[in-house]
């Protein structure tokens, strides 16, 4: 383990995803499919072994401990990584290419669950477990970037609470060690796994217990915690837990809301932060208010049809919504089965652009969610209320609450101005990227927005745009590939990359 302490970020990366190639090759060994076993296992050994030598050829150098290198490390990795990863699935599925295969990788590792597999049924059980591994394990790795590069360089939303020091202007490294950041790495990796490996195998097990098959239920329960929306059956409607199971994904959604239920695991804390907590707040008011909005308008639509007196298929209808807001507000993508009864009892549609503005405001600040985050809404929001505040007495001073929560309202909200700014800026250069390559406004806005926020499966919110990703063509991919990138550094980190202080 020391030795592996001197191994440079990207490379222990690398070393562990080649590795994780082994648990595919053990399903296919005893689903006796040899053939994809044999490519798992050789590809992991073999890239393993590559990772394994660059690492020992590297372990001796001086290293780059810069805001700079971890940035590069991040973007690197999540650019870099699915190359290696795509490789058995190239070779296991014919009907695809390696950029298709390369495609399919990064928007599981990015955790935004964008497929080129229209049919899941056709595709061996073995690759649908690498894909919900390795949207697993960027899943974890969003997080451990975010509590050990991130919030050191104020960066990943910890600038709104921050806001009083410079963008990227964090310590080179809290630890005060002379090596690359692996060693903070790795003592936040011990801290994470344990609850966010116990979170996924509780929720599996109820997910069992609910009526779901073990391999369903893993994948997932792995594309719950990740909010990667992974599934070998074609999402929820092909599971068998019903309610009940998705009542356990909605609880167990509370991890991508804010980063305050994770320490509450880890510190045994109790459930008094979520009265207090801005973001639980924030998502709690959105949540119900949306929820409660789109049920009226469906109830409201039922008096021109013969529907009005069904009780249950209103309730399923309220459930739907309930569910599937959340789900798309915490980027994960997931839809009720009952989502599509609101539609049969009211005869509306489904009301897409909401859920597209639910994942472009995305969930809480150090999860595994996407999109804006709910931290700088809520700043954006308080002052806004202090902006109204003025309008009615224009020379107050505006000094409730401590320094911190003035600081909040004034440079949070700026930063968080900055923030959305950008990402509009990005959608708009998406939109138009896309549009350049063939693609309808509708599919390019749909498109713009499913990358940025990682949320793959909203293009299927929306009849007027496309309905698969198998139509994107080569440019369409390279212009997804960069947005679900962008959107899991984000732009803030990106604009912090190319501050030139940092290639002084």
């Amino acid at each position: 383990m020391s030795g592996l302490r001197q191994f440079p970020l990207f490379v222990l990366i690398g070393l562990i995803g080649s590795l994780a190639m082994l648990l595919p090759a053990a399903h296919a060994a005893q689903l006796e499919l040899w053939l994809a076993g044999r490519i798992f296992l050789y590809s992991g050994l073999f890239f393993a072994a590559m990772f394994g030598l660059l690492g020992l050829s590297m372990m001796n150098r001086t290293p780059d401990i810069s805001a700079k290198s971890h940035l590069i490390t991040l973007l690197l990795t999540f650019a870099l990584l699915p190359l290696v990863l795509a490789v058995p699935l190239e070779q296991l599925v014919p009907s695809i290419t390696y950029g298709q295969a390369y495609f399919e990788m990064l928007s599981s590792f990015t955790t935004t669950g964008a497929t080129v597999f229209d049919f899941p049924a056709e595709i061996m059980q073995p690759i649908h477990l690498w894909r919900s591994i390795t949207g697993w394990l960027g899943g974890f790795l969003v997080l451990l970037f975010a509590v050990a590069i991130l919030e050191p360089m104020n960066l990943g939303g910890f600038e709104i609470r921050s806001a009083s020091m410079r963008l990227g202007s964090g310590t080179r490294s809290k630890t005060g060690a002379s090596k690359e950041m692996s060693d903070r790495i790795i003592r936040q990796s011990r801290i994470l796994i344990v609850p966010y490996t116990i979170v996924t195998a509780v929720l599996v097990l109820i997910l069992i217990l609910a009526g779901d098959r073990p391999f369903v239920a893993l994948s997932h329960g792995m594309a719950t915690v990740s909010t990667s929306a992974i599934s070998p059956v074609g999402g929820l409607s092909g599971g068998s837990s019903g309610f009940v199971g998705e009542a356990a994904i909605l609880i167990f959604l509370v991890f991508a809301i804010s980063h305050r239920s994770w320490r509450a695991i880890v510190m045994q804390g109790r459930l008094r932060w979520m009265l207090s907590d801005p973001e639980f707040r924030l998502a709690g008011f959105l949540i119900g208010s949306i929820s409660l909005f789109l049920f009226l308008r469906h109830w409201f639509a039922t008096f021109d049809t013969e529907q009005t007196g069904n009780v249950g298929l209103g309730l399923e209808a309220l459930w739907g919504g309930l569910f599937t807001i959340t789900s798309f507000l915490t980027t994960l993508g997931f839809e009720s089965q009952a989502w599509s009864d609101a539609r049969f009892w009211s005869g509306l549609d489904s009301a897409g652009i909401v859920l597209l503005s639910l994942a472009i405001i995305g969930g809480g600040v150090a999860t595994t969610a996407s999109g804006v985050k709910l931290l700088r809404i809520y700043a954006l929001y308080k002052h806004g209320l202090r902006e109204l505040d003025r309008v009615a007495h224009p020379h107050s001073i505006g000094g409730a609450g401590s320094l911190a929560a003035r600081r909040f309202r004034k440079q949070g909200a700026q930063v968080a101005w900055l923030f959305l700014m950008l990402f509009l800026l990005a959608m708009a250069a998406a939109i138009l990227g896309f549009s350049m390559a063939g693609h309808s406004f509708e599919s390019s806005l749909l498109l713009a927005v499913a990358g940025l926020s990682n949320t793959g499966p909203i293009i299927h919110t929306l009849p007027q745009g496309i309905d698969s990703y198998t139509v994107l063509g080569n440019a369409g991919y390279w212009i997804f590939s960069a947005c679900m990138i962008l959107g899991r550094i984000e732009t803030l980190a990106v604009i912090a990359l190319l501050n030139p202080d940092y290639w002084r």
